[in-house]
């Protein structure tokens, strides 16, 4: 009677071990995915932080630079009717200043303002030059061109949006004020034709029509390198 007792239990004991092992290793696996949770969850936390930090300086940096342009040009806006805008775009609103119209030739006027501005801009940006990505010269026109179809007026007025800031571009780079910066300018300032993509509008309402002297704008825009550090951070 003995020997059967042990016989009917010995399985029972054999079951009871083997399950005992499976909760074990179950327990084991739980705890790696609790540590591999735990340590994606830091990672996760740590890019988080890091990206804040990017965006609080690249917030502090355009700041910065804003009101290092506001100081150095303030009190030539209204006679270049000129503007800053917060992210950092210098437009110069007067067409009929920059060039004849249909015309990508500099007037006078603008090669004088142009002689004036451009080494004092280089001069202010070069403090922030390892946070400064591109500065970009960008060339706006209205939608119109005589009486052309929309789609040809635009691509009429993207080659001479195109061929306007390349004027701008070339110019500047000659001027003998900043012979010393050529190497900078060739590697961070481009030139580009956005032609009636970026309208202006009366009031900055679209429903009110477009703008068409305000449309016809050439403006310098710092490009900071936030998104680089971003990207830089996400690919780590």
């Amino acid at each position: 009677m003995t020997n059967l007792l042990r016989k009917r239990t010995q399985p029972n004991d054999q079951e009871e071990s083997q399950w005992l092992s499976i909760s074990d290793l179950m327990a084991a696996l739980m705890m790696v995915f609790l540590f591999i949770a735990v340590a994606l969850m830091r990672q996760a936390y740590i890019d988080n932080e890091k990206i804040r930090e990017v965006a609080i300086t690249y917030s502090e940096t355009q700041v910065a630079i804003h009101d290092a342009l506001m100081r150095e040009f303030e009190s030539d806006l209204e006679h270049w009717d000129a503007k800053i805008d917060k992210d950092l775009t210098f437009n110069f609103q007067s067409p009929d200043v920059l060039f004849a119209t249909g015309s990508a030739q500099l007037t006078p006027n603008f090669q004088t303002l142009l002689e004036n501005f451009f080494p004092r801009y280089l001069a202010v940006l070069k403090p922030f030059d390892k946070s400064i990505s591109e500065v970009r010269i960008e060339g706006h026109t209205s939608s119109d061109w005589d009486n052309l179809a929309p789609t040809q007026a635009y691509f009429r007025n993207m080659v001479l949006s195109q061929e306007r800031t390349r004027t701008v571009l070339e110019y500047a780079y000659g001027l003998d004020q900043v012979a010393l910066d050529q190497d900078w300018i060739k590697g961070n300032v481009a030139a580009v034709g956005f032609s009636s993509s970026r309208l202006k509008y009366i009031d900055d309402d679209p429903t009110l029509g477009e703008d068409v002297m305000s449309s016809k704008r050439v403006s310098f825009r710092v490009m900071t390198n936030a998104d680089i550090q971003i990207k830089k951070i996400l690919e780590m």
